[in-house]
């Protein structure tokens, strides 16, 4: 519900841009472009694939790979267990903190050590291809803790059911994307009418 009335917020504030900045450039204000003109016209097509790709959309289609994955691998409901877990879903825990160590290792020789991969080209953390790559780092390392904890569990044995831990967020943050698209469209459209 709260979804539809932002989105529904979301594309009459474009509607509206499109309206204002026809009015404004029709006034001639300095600095103002029409979206309903043919240079807008053509960009609101033309870039409207390069406006929505781009790392923010990578990083909220990964951060729900990973939430979803915890909530629908049984991790969630074995730390809500306070104790009652049976032994097959601790067993399952330190496996998945064993992967995690081992994932973290990797990360730590790719990043810490001298001259490494990850680092720029004078030796820093930041920026680097380790700041750029930070958030899929920390999604990927969440969603292997999650898919392993699953698989030794028994709650996820088949493929079927490992595609499903990885489907489960985008299934329920659909609607997050769909959001994110009219953000970032109407984020791109003040841009272009005011810039």
């Amino acid at each position: 519900m709260k979804s539809s009335r932002v989105c529904m917020g979301l594309l009459v504030a474009e509607s509206v841009l499109i309206i204002v900045s026809w009015l404004l450039s029709a006034a001639r204000i300095e600095g103002v472009r029409s979206m309903l003109s043919s240079e807008g016209i053509r960009w609101f097509f033309g870039g409207f694939s390069n406006i929505i790709a781009n790392p923010l959309l990578a990083w909220l289609l990964l951060a729900l790979i990973a939430g979803g994955s915890l909530k629908q691998s049984g991790v969630l409901r074995h730390f809500a267990a306070k104790g009652e877990a049976s032994f097959r879903n601790r067993l399952a825990l330190r496996v998945a903190i064993v992967f995690m160590v081992l994932y973290a290792m990797v990360i730590s020789m790719l990043t810490l050590m001298p001259h490494a991969i990850l680092l720029s080209f004078s030796g820093h953390l930041f920026p680097s291809a380790f700041s750029r790559g930070l958030v899929p780092i920390i999604c990927f390392g969440v969603t292997l803790f999650s898919v392993v904890y699953g698989i030794i569990s028994g709650n996820k044995q088949k493929g079927e059911d490992v595609l499903d831990i990885l489907s489960y967020g985008l299934r329920q943050g659909s609607s997050l994307i769909i959001i994110y698209i009219f953000a970032i469209q109407l984020y791109a459209s003040l841009r272009f009418v005011f810039g």
